[in-house]
């Protein structure tokens, strides 16, 4: 199962590096990425495999959560066909 990572934040040394170590962690595999900055403010979206994922997706949600908010940092994480759907206009 695909999803969709967002990540949103002021702009600061390692962000990448961090969201990737803890997809890494959990047995997620990073697609497709896209990044900018915009200003000061450091957005990334990515295109991520789930399906063998060691943990439920709703825990991987809430630790991504978690782990961005001490990074002062918005991740949020997408079933891909959510994502889809919100989107279609």
């Amino acid at each position: 199962m695909k999803a969709i990572v967002s990540v949103l934040g002021a702009d600061h040394v390692g962000i990448l590096a961090y969201v990737c170590a803890a997809l890494a962690e959990r047995n997620v595999n990073i697609l497709d990425v896209t990044q900018t900055i915009l200003q000061d403010y450091f957005t990334m979206s990515m295109l991520v495999d789930v399906s063998e994922c060691n943990i439920p997706f709703g825990e991987l949600a809430e630790q991504l959560h978690a782990g961005g908010a001490e990074q002062g940092l918005e991740i949020r994480i997408q079933r891909e066909e959510i994502f889809l759907s919100m989107h279609q206009i």
